[in-house]
């Protein structure tokens, strides 16, 4: 059950990240730096791990 909430916790991590990304790119094409779309990726893609990472540990039922 715990592997399922941290599942459900890292999906929406992933979700916060996709609309930060975006938010970034509204940025950037304002004028803004681009490092706000180098840290939008980043948060994307640290969140994205943990999501796979999650549902692989669901998948394969291990409770560590």
């Amino acid at each position: 059950m715990t592997n399922r909430i941290s599942a459900l916790i890292s999906a929406f991590g992933v979700l916060s990240g996709t609309l930060l990304l975006v938010l970034a790119v509204g940025e950037y094409r304002s004028g803004a730096p681009g490092l706000w779309i180098a840290a939008g990726a980043a948060v994307f893609l640290s969140a994205s791990c943990a999501l796979v990472r999650d549902v692989r540990q669901v998948r394969t039922g291990r409770t560590g």
